[in-house]
């Protein structure tokens, strides 16, 4: 498949697996990367949502089997699916228990899946192993230490639009890892994009990368005040925007603590309040959001209906083959804090 690569030089800086559950098709989240600071190298996400996504903070060990056609116990392609035994193992938030949307590998890279609604992956090329579009995430944190690693195995596989009760998996991805490293990966006309470079650290959703990026660079961002008009609404455009601006001015953080809350900061400034009247073309409030310190391993969860940030950290987890499963739902008021030793073993593996 033809990759063209948009490098460093073209400026500057979950929608989720939408196919494969009962919810409408289009979503709005926003993904912000700060890897020019002195302290850690953290990410947050926004995940917007109409309804309960049932998000599962889930750890998964090595060695753990996966087929790239399956989606939860259902097949969705038959033909040449990937499969793949994991080299690592992960923490990440699971969507409706069939898929990731979010989360990170021990050595340090992470991912975030959100809505393009531009997105087409093309035509089906049975000749190379098939990934069901909601595994993408998953199979990348499963097999790869870094962005480059991930971008390397992009070339092995071909994600398959998946589609259930008329919707699909119009999805792209953000990628980052712990030397601070970045991609955005879109499929636009069936051909892949990759923005690859330290300065992609935005990503929301429509329009395309390129049209985000041009459209970021007609503002005059030069004299930050009090003063300055910002764009205030929660369309993607506007909250790319927004969260360009006030990243750019986030203090050098003295400690893990202020890191995360100036990330969590931005993230709450691009988030949609409930109630927000913006649901005929496909914007809904903001579910949950994350943060993670790739340099530490931690992984930050702040449900918007409770008043906590949970965090857990993975280098506390056993991640060798054969480890269990281990799962905590972040939806009880009585949770708080390091989490760490309140994960439980799964019931039942997710996928």
């Amino acid at each position: 498949m033809n990759t063209p690569y948009r490098g460093s030089r073209l400026g500057t800086a979950l929608a989720i697996l939408v196919t494969l559950v009962a919810a409408p098709i289009a979503d709005a989240c926003s993904r912000i990367l700060w890897n020019n600071n002195q302290f850690a190298v953290l990410v947050s996400r926004t995940m917007d949502w109409p309804e309960s996504t049932e998000p599962i903070l889930t750890v998964l060990p090595r060695g753990m089997k996966r087929d790239g056609g399956l989606a939860g116990s259902e097949r969705v392609f038959q033909e040449n699916p990937a499969l793949w035994t994991s080299r690592y193992g992960s923490l990440v938030t699971t969507i409706y228990g069939i898929g990731t949307a979010d989360g990170l590998n021990e050595r340090g890279l992470a991912g975030h899946m959100l809505y393009l609604n531009a997105t087409s992956f093309g035509t089906r090329e049975p000749g190379k192993p098939g990934l069901q579009a909601g595994f993408w995430l998953q199979y990348l944190l499963d097999n790869a230490a870094d962005v480059s690693e991930a971008l390397a195995l992009m070339e092995r596989i071909q994600i398959v639009m998946v589609s259930a009760r008329g919707h699909h998996a119009n999805v792209h991805l953000a990628i980052e890892d712990a030397s601070g490293d970045s991609a955005i990966i879109e499929f636009i006309n069936g051909k892949r994009v990759v923005h690859h470079g330290r300065e992609f650290r935005l990503m929301t959703n429509d329009p395309t990368y390129d049209e985000q990026l041009a459209l970021l660079k007609q503002q005059d961002f030069s004299k930050p005040s009090s003063d300055l008009p910002l764009p205030g609404n929660v369309k993607p455009t506007d909250r790319f925007q927004r969260a360009a601006y006030f990243s750019a001015m986030l203090p050098e953080p003295k400690n893990e603590r202020e890191a995360v809350a100036s990330v969590l900061a931005v993230a709450r400034n691009v988030s949609v309040p409930f109630g927000a009247p913006y649901k005929g073309f496909g914007i809904y409030n903001t579910e949950y959001r994350t943060a993670i310190n790739l340099t530490a391993r931690r992984y930050f969860f702040e449900l918007t209906t409770s008043p906590n940030v949970l965090w857990a950290d993975l280098t506390r987890f056993d991640l060798q083959a054969g480890a269990p499963v281990m799962t905590l739902n972040p939806d009880d008021l009585n949770l708080s804090g390091d989490v760490t030793g309140r994960f439980q073993k799964a019931a039942q593996v997710p996928f």
